[in-house]
């Protein structure tokens, strides 16, 4: 009996440790309370408790995450080194991310552990008011950016990424304002905002009443002959203007939007889009695109990052310059490993190693200003490239300005989540039209 009694001790001993999870009656959100007062190595502790043998499955619109898990586990081993975990790693297309976590949501207990997401709107309207997604705030990470946990307000983003004007300069054409490139004639190559729904929030945010006035800004700027070709579409926004409840610039958002909407050349990709205009035949054409896409092109005969000029380096260039997007994290609300999500959180938004799977690109900045300076340094300004012929090439385009010189000078539209969401219906009803009219 006794050999019997200490036998079904040591498997209750057993099956504590490897089952420490939440406590009874212990939800995602308490846990999250929790482990938003601890530092990372703390975590990493109760990661390792947590995941030890388990399986660990994540979903989000950048296939990097599967390049970070390793790290994060390598870094756990460093701790543990008895620590292993298996992943999976899922990359949903045509936006199906939002169905897929919604799925999920209905499970008393998830499949998925975290997600890393874009697009600002349905993350609000369909996340995170609906209770799928909870915010995580990592205590380094606050710490770093001189906020707490409880003051911050908003979602916690990996990192912000532009999509940029670039034009082929290997014709007498140059862009230097930004009505330019909606001027008569032009049909900027534009990933369709029904293939990347951030393109649509883009629209969005030229309504809100800064980035209205930047574009006030820079119609002031213009030539009195350009100016008049845009008045007569400015003057008849004026009515739409004032039925959306914008603000006193508010026309000048819409002709731009409206002209834009009307007039770019849709793709389905970047990658195709960079593919063009590298090409010398690509003369006197631009498109707006991920400024990191300019990395992979290849040097040959007629292809250069030469042959592109990033439109908002120009010497008194007006206007924004792009537009930027983050890429969200949040724990799922019935998490099974909650603990293990909040830690590859914080090693993600936290160390330069839980970054570097992003960090090498131009046009990805780090949240994390400690981290974003160490990328700085290591990944951006490196605008060196070696030709075919194996003599060494200077690539102004790859000069990344980085990202403080982009949210100022470079007047990049940022996504804000909030005011896209109470936009989608009224500005998002009327860009439908357009999109129909012009469609027919």
């Amino acid at each position: 009996m006794k050999k019997f009694l200490s036998l079904i001790m040591a498997l209750a001993m057993l099956f504590a440790l490897a089952v420490p999870a939440m406590a009874d009656g212990e939800s995602v959100q308490d846990i999250i309370a929790q482990a938003e007062g601890m530092t990372l190595e703390e975590l990493a502790q109760k990661a390792i408790e947590e995941s030890n043998g388990a399986t660990f499955y994540g979903v989000g619109n950048s296939s990097r995450g599967a390049t970070a898990l390793p790290l994060f586990i390598s870094y756990l081993q460093s701790i543990d080194p008895s620590y292993n975990m298996e992943f999976d790693w899922q990359q949903p297309k045509n936006n199906k991310i939002f169905d897929q976590l919604t799925a999920d949501s209905l499970k008393d207990t998830g499949t998925f552990a975290m997600t890393l997401i874009q697009d600002g709107n349905q993350i609000e309207s369909k996340m995170v008011q609906t209770g799928v997604l909870d915010t995580f705030i990592p205590k380094d990470w606050a710490d770093a950016n001189g906020v707490t946990a409880d003051d911050y307000q908003g979602y916690l983003p990996l990192q912000t990424l532009n999509k940029v004007f670039m034009f082929n300069n290997t014709g007498d054409k140059t862009y230097d304002n930004v009505w330019d490139f909606v001027a008569e004639g032009e049909h900027g190559l534009f990933m369709d905002i029904d293939s990347e729904i951030v393109g649509k929030n883009f629209l969005y945010m030229l309504t809100e009443d800064t980035n209205a006035a930047n574009l006030k800004a820079a119609f002031d700027a213009l030539p009195a002959e350009e100016q008049a070709y845009f008045q007569p579409t400015i003057d008849a926004m004026a009515t739409d203007a004032g039925d959306l409840g914008l603000g006193e610039n508010g026309a000048y958002a819409l002709a731009w939007i409206k002209l834009w909407v009307e007039s770019y050349n849709a793709q389905t990709d970047d990658g195709p889009i960079c593919n063009t205009l590298v090409d010398q035949s690509a003369t006197d054409q631009f498109g707006l695109l991920v400024y990191s896409k300019l990395r992979s092109v290849e040097e040959s005969d007629s292809v250069s990052k030469n042959n592109i000029t990033v439109a908002a380096y120009q010497d008194g260039y007006t206007g924004f310059g792009g537009y930027g997007y983050c890429h969200y994290l949040f724990v799922t609300d019935n998490s099974p490993l909650p603990w293990t999500a909040c830690a590859f959180i914080a090693y993600m938004t936290c160390t330069t190693d839980g970054f570097s799977a992003w960090g090498k690109d131009i046009g990805g900045y780090s949240s994390n200003p400690t981290v974003a300076a160490d990328n700085e340094e290591i990944f951006h300004h490196q605008t060196g490239g070696m030709a075919e012929d194996g003599t060494t090439v200077e690539f102004a385009a790859l000069n990344d300005a980085g990202y403080d010189w982009w949210v100022g000078d470079g007047q990049l539209v940022l996504e804000d989540p909030e005011y896209c969401a109470s936009v989608a219906f009224t500005v998002g009803s009327w860009i439908e039209m357009l999109t129909k009219y012009s469609a027919g």
